[in-house]
Formats: C-alpha cells, structure tokens, sequence
C-alpha cells in the first residue's frame, strides 16, 4: 500500500480553504462593479487600488474591474489571450516579459517600490526589530512550527521571501515548516488566520488593519532579498480601450501616488 504524505495532504486542505475565503478578502478574483475595463494586477495590491478606482469612479464616472492575483498568473492568462486593458505587477520583469511578446501599448512606466515584510503572531521575535535572525532563533527553538510564503514561481514577493530567506542561510532549514500560498493574498489570508506562526509578505498587505491587531511586522530592507529588487511597474495592453488608458494617466498622479504610499509602495524618486 502506498504511503501517505500527510504534509501535502494538509498543504492542499490549507490551499482548498484559502481559495474559499480568498472570494471573501485577500485573493484573486474580480472586484468592484460589473462594467468598465478589466485591469489585472498583483493581489499586494488589493486595498490600494480598490481605494483608488473607488475615486476614480467618484472624479470621472467611470468604472473598472480589478483582477487580483499573482503577477506571474496574470502574464499567463494575458498571453492566453485574457481581455485585461491595463496591467500593474509587483515587479517589472513581468511587464518587460509582455512588451518583448507584444502585448503592451509602449513600454508602460514604474508607479512604486515594493517591501518586503516578516510578519509573526505576537511575542513570538525578540527582539522583533532583528528581523531574519530572530526567526532563525524561533525556528531553532521551535517556537516557529509553520512559516507561509507566495509561491515563489508566480509572485515576485515569493521570490523575495525565498532569495531573503537563502540569503539569511535559512532556506534549507525552513523546507519541513513551509507553508506556501498561490500569491501574496493567500499568505496574507494564512497568517490572518493563525493557520500560520510567521509570514513573508508585502508591507501593502501587513499594514492593513486586521493584520496588524493578529499580529507584528519588521521591514526587512531591500539588501536582505539580493537579486529580486520589488520595482512596481505598469502597462496599458493592446487593445485597451479609452478608460483604461485615462485610468493608466491617474494611476501616475500625485493623489494616487499618496495612496500607493500610504498602503505601504513607495514612490520611486527620480
């Protein structure tokens, strides 16, 4: 008789429930009213733009649908032919990916530096602010049993958590705690959870509410996580229609530029 492993048995119970209550909060899927442009964009970015096309919506008339999810997914489903009119990634290799096949209208402009994020249930890091090496102290000590990253094959803040955690000589280590989400969403929805004793997130979604009263965060710089540097980027598609190309010009204004930096992307300076 075949042997069980138990371990993937449990990370796919954990993945079944996390695309449940991903329709509910954090994952992919469509959001705000039916009409308007699709516009697909990596799920760390879920509360801002959702604030943003809310004021658009109020400034212009008009409206958009948001698709969430990983970036990598969505470049996929683009190059499946996808009706998407405009494209936010969380990092710009995939945005450099679709203009070299074709698919953009220009080559698109940056909006925001990204932040990586270690996130762990309260009392679990001291001191907190060591970041990777009080996690390397918990995980020693057992104190940390499950740790959740973003599929690092789809979403750039997976590969930062992996190069973070490689970098930190914490990668081998780690393997038997993992837990991984399909995007950042579905980590953030595991740690909200308790499903999960640490984190590696984006600072957009670890600043919401509901995470920092589950939990406590640390932003880990960008050196921790060599080679994958969370440069935000942004696309019109071929084909877009007028609103998604007048949304593209907003996105690039000094009020959305705020909210961007208020929900945790920075703006890129020069």
């Amino acid at each position: 008789m075949a042997k069980i492993d138990w371990r993937a048995v449990v990370l796919l119970q954990q993945f079944i429930v996390a695309i449940f209550f991903s329709a509910c909060l954090f994952a992919g899927g469509v959001a705000q009213a039916a009409g308007g442009p699709l516009v697909a964009a990596a799920a760390s970015l879920r509360f801002a733009l959702e604030e943003i096309v809310d004021r658009y919506a109020g400034v212009t008339g008009s409206s958009v649908r948001l698709v969430f999810g990983s970036s990598g997914a969505l470049v996929q489903q683009i190059e499946n032919g996808a009706p998407f009119g405009l494209f936010l990634s969380a990092d710009s290799g995939y945005v450099e990916r679709l203009i070299a096949g074709g698919y953009t209208e220009g080559t698109g402009t940056a909006y925001g530096q990204g932040a990586l994020v270690l996130f762990t249930r309260p009392g679990l890091l001291s001191p907190p602010g060591e970041g990777l090496a009080s996690l390397a102290r918990a995980t020693s000590t057992g104190q940390i049993k499950r740790l959740v990253i973003a599929n690092p094959e789809y979403a750039p803040y997976g590969r930062a958590a992996r190069a973070a955690l490689r970098h930190a000589g914490l990668w081998t280590q780690i393997q038997p705690l993992l837990v991984v989400g399909a995007n950042a969403g579905q980590a953030a929805h595991f740690a909200l959870e308790g499903a999960v004793d640490a984190a590696l997130l984006p600072l957009s979604l670890a600043k919401i509410p509901a995470l920092t009263k589950a939990g406590n965060y640390v932003v880990l710089p960008a050196a921790s996580h060599p080679g994958v540097s969370l440069h935000q980027q942004m696309v019109v598609l071929r084909g877009a229609s007028d609103i998604a190309r007048n949304f593209f010009v907003y996105l690039q204004s000094a009020e959305v530029q705020a909210i961007f930096s208020r929900h945790g992307v920075r703006a890129i300076s020069g």
